[in-house]
Protein backbone atom coordinates (compact mmCIF):
# COMPACT_ATOMS: atom_id res chain seq x y z
CA UNK A 1 0.00 0.00 0.00
CA UNK A 2 1.33 3.45 -0.92
CA UNK A 3 -0.16 6.75 0.18
CA UNK A 4 1.00 10.12 -1.17
CA UNK A 5 0.75 12.95 1.35
CA UNK A 6 2.26 16.08 -0.12
CA UNK A 7 5.96 15.46 -0.61
CA UNK A 8 5.95 12.38 1.58
CA UNK A 9 5.08 8.90 0.37
CA UNK A 10 4.08 6.39 3.03
CA UNK A 11 4.42 2.73 2.10
CA UNK A 12 4.42 -0.60 3.82
CA UNK A 13 7.49 -2.75 3.64
CA UNK A 14 11.10 -1.73 3.31
CA UNK A 15 12.04 -0.94 -0.32
CA UNK A 16 14.50 -3.39 -1.84
CA UNK A 17 18.05 -2.12 -1.50
CA UNK A 18 17.19 0.30 1.34
CA UNK A 19 18.41 -1.94 4.15
CA UNK A 20 21.61 -0.01 4.86
CA UNK A 21 19.83 3.34 4.77
CA UNK A 22 17.16 1.95 7.14
CA UNK A 23 19.86 0.70 9.51
CA UNK A 24 21.55 4.11 9.46
CA UNK A 25 18.29 5.83 10.42
CA UNK A 26 17.64 3.25 13.10
CA UNK A 27 21.12 3.70 14.53
CA UNK A 28 20.75 7.48 14.48
CA UNK A 29 17.60 7.12 16.55
CA UNK A 30 18.62 4.29 18.88
CA UNK A 31 22.42 4.17 18.82
CA UNK A 32 22.60 5.78 22.24
CA UNK A 33 20.54 2.96 23.69
CA UNK A 34 21.96 0.10 21.63
CA UNK A 35 25.54 1.32 21.52
CA UNK A 36 26.83 -0.61 24.56
CA UNK A 37 25.55 -3.84 22.99
CA UNK A 38 26.41 -3.26 19.33
CA UNK A 39 29.22 -0.70 19.11
CA UNK A 40 31.29 0.22 17.18
CA UNK A 41 28.88 1.89 14.70
CA UNK A 42 30.80 0.64 11.66
CA UNK A 43 29.98 -2.90 12.78
CA UNK A 44 26.55 -2.22 14.29
CA UNK A 45 24.94 -0.60 11.24
CA UNK A 46 25.77 -3.45 8.81
CA UNK A 47 24.68 -5.96 11.46
CA UNK A 48 21.29 -4.27 11.83
CA UNK A 49 20.93 -4.00 8.04
CA UNK A 50 21.61 -7.72 7.61
CA UNK A 51 18.88 -8.70 10.08
CA UNK A 52 15.89 -6.59 9.08
CA UNK A 53 12.52 -8.17 8.37
CA UNK A 54 11.40 -5.95 5.49
CA UNK A 55 7.67 -6.63 5.77
CA UNK A 56 7.55 -5.46 9.38
CA UNK A 57 8.21 -1.83 8.47
CA UNK A 58 6.21 1.21 7.47
CA UNK A 59 8.36 3.66 5.54
CA UNK A 60 8.34 7.33 4.57
CA UNK A 61 10.03 8.46 1.36
CA UNK A 62 10.65 11.89 -0.12
CA UNK A 63 11.53 11.84 -3.80
CA UNK A 64 12.27 8.15 -3.47
CA UNK A 65 14.69 8.58 -0.56
CA UNK A 66 13.96 6.83 2.71
CA UNK A 67 13.53 9.51 5.39
CA UNK A 68 11.73 7.58 8.10
CA UNK A 69 10.55 4.18 9.20
CA UNK A 70 8.57 2.58 11.97
CA UNK A 71 8.97 -1.07 12.83
CA UNK A 72 6.47 -3.33 14.49
CA UNK A 73 6.18 -6.78 16.01
CA UNK A 74 3.30 -8.96 14.89
CA UNK A 75 2.80 -12.73 14.81
CA UNK A 76 6.19 -13.27 16.42
CA UNK A 77 8.21 -11.29 13.85
CA UNK A 78 9.60 -7.77 14.15
CA UNK A 79 11.58 -5.32 12.03
CA UNK A 80 14.88 -5.78 13.83
CA UNK A 81 16.26 -9.23 14.38
CA UNK A 82 19.44 -11.19 14.80
CA UNK A 83 19.64 -14.17 17.08
CA UNK A 84 22.10 -14.77 19.90
CA UNK A 85 24.05 -16.98 17.51
CA UNK A 86 24.21 -14.13 14.98
CA UNK A 87 25.58 -11.77 17.63
CA UNK A 88 28.19 -14.29 18.76
CA UNK A 89 29.21 -14.96 15.16
CA UNK A 90 29.64 -11.26 14.42
CA UNK A 91 31.28 -10.11 17.66
CA UNK A 92 32.99 -13.28 18.84
CA UNK A 93 32.34 -15.35 21.94
CA UNK A 94 34.40 -13.26 24.37
CA UNK A 95 32.49 -9.99 23.92
CA UNK A 96 29.42 -11.52 22.32
CA UNK A 97 28.08 -13.17 25.47
CA UNK A 98 27.61 -9.94 27.41
CA UNK A 99 26.28 -8.21 24.28
CA UNK A 100 23.57 -10.87 24.04
CA UNK A 101 22.73 -10.28 27.70
CA UNK A 102 22.36 -6.54 27.12
CA UNK A 103 20.17 -7.02 24.06
CA UNK A 104 17.91 -9.33 26.06
CA UNK A 105 16.98 -6.30 28.20
CA UNK A 106 15.22 -4.79 25.19
CA UNK A 107 13.16 -7.83 24.21
CA UNK A 108 9.40 -7.29 24.25
CA UNK A 109 6.62 -9.75 23.59
CA UNK A 110 3.20 -8.82 22.31
CA UNK A 111 0.21 -9.91 24.37
CA UNK A 112 -2.86 -11.25 22.61
CA UNK A 113 -4.48 -8.50 20.56
CA UNK A 114 -1.46 -6.21 20.69
CA UNK A 115 0.80 -4.80 18.02
CA UNK A 116 4.13 -3.82 19.59
CA UNK A 117 6.12 -1.05 17.94
CA UNK A 118 9.75 -1.83 17.21
CA UNK A 119 10.93 1.77 17.13
CA UNK A 120 10.38 4.83 14.95
CA UNK A 121 13.23 6.69 13.27
CA UNK A 122 13.03 9.90 11.22
CA UNK A 123 15.82 11.73 9.42
CA UNK A 124 16.61 14.92 11.31
CA UNK A 125 16.04 16.98 8.17
CA UNK A 126 12.51 15.58 7.77
CA UNK A 127 11.18 16.11 11.30
CA UNK A 128 9.31 19.29 10.47
CA UNK A 129 7.02 17.84 7.79
CA UNK A 130 4.96 15.43 9.89
CA UNK A 131 6.72 12.19 8.99
CA UNK A 132 6.46 10.71 12.48
CA UNK A 133 2.71 11.32 12.67
CA UNK A 134 2.15 9.79 9.23
CA UNK A 135 4.12 6.69 10.18
CA UNK A 136 2.16 6.25 13.40
CA UNK A 137 -1.17 6.51 11.62
CA UNK A 138 -0.11 3.87 9.09
CA UNK A 139 0.97 1.63 11.97
CA UNK A 140 -2.52 2.13 13.42
CA UNK A 141 -4.02 1.07 10.09
CA UNK A 142 -1.87 -2.09 10.08
CA UNK A 143 -3.01 -2.89 13.62
CA UNK A 144 -6.66 -2.43 12.70
CA UNK A 145 -6.38 -4.67 9.65
CA UNK A 146 -4.89 -7.44 11.80
CA UNK A 147 -7.65 -7.20 14.38
CA UNK A 148 -5.45 -5.78 17.14
CA UNK A 149 -7.16 -3.95 19.99
CA UNK A 150 -4.17 -1.78 20.92
CA UNK A 151 -0.68 -0.61 20.03
CA UNK A 152 2.03 -0.78 22.67
CA UNK A 153 5.45 0.82 22.77
CA UNK A 154 8.20 1.68 25.22
CA UNK A 155 9.98 5.03 25.40
CA UNK A 156 13.04 5.88 27.48
CA UNK A 157 13.14 8.89 29.78
CA UNK A 158 15.73 10.81 27.75
CA UNK A 159 13.73 10.62 24.51
CA UNK A 160 11.39 13.52 25.25
CA UNK A 161 10.78 14.34 21.58
CA UNK A 162 9.47 10.84 20.87
CA UNK A 163 7.26 10.80 23.97
CA UNK A 164 5.73 14.14 23.00
CA UNK A 165 4.94 12.77 19.53
CA UNK A 166 3.32 9.65 20.97
CA UNK A 167 1.17 11.70 23.33
CA UNK A 168 0.02 13.95 20.48
CA UNK A 169 -1.00 10.86 18.51
CA UNK A 170 -3.16 9.44 21.28
CA UNK A 171 -0.78 7.23 23.28
CA UNK A 172 -1.17 7.15 27.07
CA UNK A 173 1.49 6.18 29.60
CA UNK A 174 0.42 3.14 31.61
CA UNK A 175 3.57 2.17 33.49
CA UNK A 176 7.06 3.48 34.18
CA UNK A 177 9.87 1.21 35.32
CA UNK A 178 12.80 2.92 37.00
CA UNK A 179 16.16 1.55 35.84
CA UNK A 180 18.79 3.72 37.60
CA UNK A 181 21.31 0.89 37.35
CA UNK A 182 21.24 1.27 33.55
CA UNK A 183 21.83 5.03 33.43
CA UNK A 184 25.60 4.86 33.45
CA UNK A 185 25.71 1.84 31.12
CA UNK A 186 22.94 2.64 28.62
CA UNK A 187 22.27 6.34 29.16
CA UNK A 188 18.72 6.18 30.50
CA UNK A 189 17.17 5.58 33.90
CA UNK A 190 13.51 4.82 33.25
CA UNK A 191 11.32 3.16 30.61
CA UNK A 192 7.68 4.11 30.12
CA UNK A 193 5.17 1.80 28.47
CA UNK A 194 2.53 3.61 26.42
CA UNK A 195 -0.62 2.29 24.76
CA UNK A 196 -3.13 3.46 22.22
CA UNK A 197 -6.45 1.81 21.51
CA UNK A 198 -7.07 0.71 17.93
CA UNK A 199 -10.30 1.66 16.25
CA UNK A 200 -11.51 -1.36 14.35
CA UNK A 201 -12.70 -0.90 10.79
CA UNK A 202 -16.41 -0.22 10.58
CA UNK A 203 -16.58 1.14 14.13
Amino acid sequence: MVEDTGRVTIRRGLPAGAELRAAELYWEAFGRKLGPALNPPEKAVPFIAAHLDADRAVCALVDGRLVGLAGYQLDGRSLTGGSAVDVLREYGWVSGVWRVALLALFERRAASGQLVMDGIAVDGAARSIGVGSLLLEEIAAVAAEHGCREIRLDVIDVNLRARALYERRGFTAVRTVQTPYLRRLLGFGAVTTMRRAVRRKGR
